[in-house]
């Protein structure tokens, strides 16, 4: 069977398949190894061939041969070390036809996968991509409670084994759904199988709903409709992770989620690589991405080339999960019965510290002392807090005068009178107040 998707770009993760490749010994997978000026030539002219022969868009494919072309006349290619050589010839080719999915890169690993002989009816490549899958889990590689009961899980790649993968995202998906609202974070996430984005997308919209249209140069495009509902289907609120790492397969799922109105994109606009590609073997080590199909969405009747899919709340992405927290526990907050409000409440004010600091209604000094049992000492700029024979904890400030303690389940609420702090609270989730004066 050959593998035909939108993979991952700068992670080089490219499925292998048919292509043209002149008989020559592979070279070793090491930092010694070395390009001839002959292997470059061959490499460059089976570069060439799979563009006239295969690149969806025709009038693109003669500005791709002249650059390359190019480059080898001015000697920008007469380099020996093969992954300066290969991001070179890569850049060329994405400048020249304006395609994130137009790349090469250096992976004799990959490369003596994809070429090997084939042992039975399965790619000759599925070893490889076997073992990516089972070792990062099909791209799931983590998943949490987040306070509130929001649930988290990372989809680092999307990989896809038929016997294997269905069972990671059902098991990922039936976590989800256990949740308040659910989280899922793309970040970094440069793609993969278009047979994991179906899967996924199929836990939230009913079957048989087309997703894509890929139109591949014949009379019929290719079309991505999802299975059978799965198990696990997620019904509570939606927020996705984005960043500009995320591309290709990464970014079909976010454009379904913006497209179908899933749920809601928070972070950064992504990629914009969004034509269907196929991954080609190139002597003596090298791996061609070559766009074969051109996307088509049933709801904007376009794609995310180019432009990447924008979210619906922008922010950097390294707050990106703190901003979705806020914004689950809010919403979860408002829509509450009044038994749950504060619940939520007390989740949402860690949340929303992270995402935007909070500035103190004192110098940290002024909150230094002895309260009744409770000593508050300030060493630096860090305040800490002691409990009778108790390690001290580190205050984090989450308000003008309210403080986490360290990871316990408590928080420190300073009193003050006429400006002047004369007391301290400790405070419990379930309403629980202590109160200790000053002195």
């Amino acid at each position: 069977m050959k593998r035909a998707a939108s993979l991952a770009l700068a992670a080089c993760l490219l499925a292998s398949a048919a292509g043209t490749t002149l008989a020559q010994p592979p070279v070793a997978a090491s930092s010694s190894a070395r390009v001839t000026p002959a292997q470059t030539a061959v490499l460059l002219a089976a570069v060439k061939k799979e563009i006239r022969d295969r690149y969806v868009f025709a009038d693109r494919r003669d500005a791709m041969i002249k650059a390359l072309d190019a480059g080898q006349a001015s000697g920008r290619y007469a380099v020996t070390d093969p992954f300066e050589l290969a991001s070179r010839i890569g850049a060329d080719l994405e400048s020249s036809s304006r395609d994130k999915h137009m790349a090469l890169s250096w992976s004799p690993a990959q490369y003596a996968a994809a070429t090997a002989p084939a042992n039975g009816p399965a790619a000759p490549d599925n070893a490889f991509w076997r073992t990516q899958a089972i070792r990062r889990n099909s791209g799931l590689t983590e998943q949490k409670i987040l306070p509130g009961n929001v649930r988290y899980v990372k989809l680092a790649a999307f990989l896809w084994e038929d016997d294997l993968s269905p069972i990671a995202y059902d098991g990922a998906m039936r976590f989800l759904a256990g949740g308040d609202a659910a989280i899922i974070d793309l970040r970094g996430n440069g793609g993969g199988d278009p047979a994991a984005v179906n899967y996924l997308t199929s836990h939230f919209l009913p079957a048989d709903q087309l997703l894509v249209s890929f139109h591949m140069g014949g009379d019929k495009p290719d079309l991505s409709k999802t299975a059978a509902r799965p198990a696990g289907r997620i019904t509570t609120p939606l927020y996705v992770l984005i960043d500009d790492g995320v591309a290709s397969a990464g970014e079909e799922f976010a454009y379904h989620v913006e497209q179908f109105k899933l749920g809601e994109l928070i972070g950064q606009t992504t990629a914009g690589a969004a034509n269907r590609n196929d991954g080609v073997p190139i002597a003596p080590g090298f791996m061609l991405s070559i766009s074969i199909g051109q996307p088509e969405h049933p709801v904007s009747k376009t794609n995310w080339e180019g432009v990447g899919v924008k979210p619906a709340v922008e922010t950097a992405p390294a707050k990106a999960l703190d901003v979705a927290l806020v914004r689950a526990l809010t919403t979860l907050e408002a829509a509450a019965p009044p038994t749950d409000k504060a619940r939520y409440a007390w989740a949402r004010t860690d949340a929303a510290a992270r995402a935007k600091p909070v500035s103190l209604a004192a110098p940290a000094a002024a909150y230094a002392g002895k309260f009744g049992a409770v000593t508050v000492e300030l060493a630096g700029d860090i305040l800490t807090l002691r409990l009778p024979e108790r390690p001290a904890a580190r205050l984090t400030p989450l308000g003008p005068d309210l403080f986490a303690i360290g990871d316990a389940p408590r928080r420190a609420r300073f009193v003050r009178t006429g400006g002047a702090v004369t007391g301290l609270e400790l405070l419990r989730e379930n309403g629980e107040v202590k109160v200790y004066p000053k002195g």
